[in-house]
């Protein structure tokens, strides 16, 4: 698969945000974190973001935690930290799901996520890209919602088990034992809200960094995936 960073904007169809890291100090990405403030606020305070840091999330940072509506306070009021959109934000805009506590500015800040967020060498997605088609040949809904391009969602097989680049992907809805860390691709939900990790990527340094999640919602140890490197 190949773009051209700097035309990218005109080879896709799906809303997507380009920005420039050149000045940028420490970049980071992070993974779902579905209402779980506390080890959002504990992952923010190892990673002691500097003024001009940044950490891009990978969405689903709503749902299924008990505090969706403080994650996207304390996500939108700081000019440090952004996301693209998730499938479970896509749930609350079409109507699919509802939670009572968002106000009109939330519902406001959720529909102006991106669906992707790139810079030159990178894309952070919520799901990921089928390695068979250019991103030009992708719609919002699957770097949205991609988990197994031929299969039927975890049964498998993954789009990151073939993809082979450009860009190095970033992305999060695929629950995993533990982050996937390739050339091509870093897979980071670590399923915080089911009693896993809250991780995050530090694009400078090539290096993961996790805190443990608390345990909201109940996930079989089968519907973690582990990837074969």
């Amino acid at each position: 698969m190949t773009t051209a960073n700097s035309a990218f904007d005109d080879t896709v169809s799906f809303d997507h945000r380009h920005i420039d890291l050149e000045n940028r100090d420490d970049v980071y990405v992070i993974g779902d974190v579905h209402g779980c403030l506390d080890a959002l606020e504990e992952l923010l305070e190892t990673l002691d973001l500097g003024a001009n840091d940044l950490a891009v999330f990978v969405g689903d940072l709503v749902r299924k935690g008990p505090e969706s509506k403080a994650v996207l306070d304390r996500v939108r009021r700081s000019p440090r930290l952004i996301s693209v959109r998730g499938n479970n934000e896509r749930k609350l805009l079409e109507g699919d799901a509802s939670l009572p506590a968002l106000d009109a500015v939330d519902h406001q800040y959720i529909e102006s996520l991106p669906t992707a967020i790139s810079w030159d060498g990178g894309l952070v997605v919520h799901g990921g890209v089928d390695p068979s088609r250019p991103l030009s040949g992708h719609s919002g809904d699957d770097v949205l919602t991609m988990r197994s391009p031929d299969g039927d969602g975890y049964d498998g097989p993954f789009w990151f088990e073939t993809y082979d680049g450009p860009p190095r992907v970033f992305f999060g809805h695929t629950v995993l034992e533990e982050p996937i860390e390739r050339e091509w691709a870093v897979g980071l939900d670590t399923g915080c809200v089911y009693g896993g990790d809250l991780t995050a990527y530090d694009v400078r340094r090539d290096e993961l960094c996790s805190v443990s999640g608390t345990g909201h919602v109940e996930r079989p140890s089968e519907k973690f995936v582990t990837a074969d490197d």
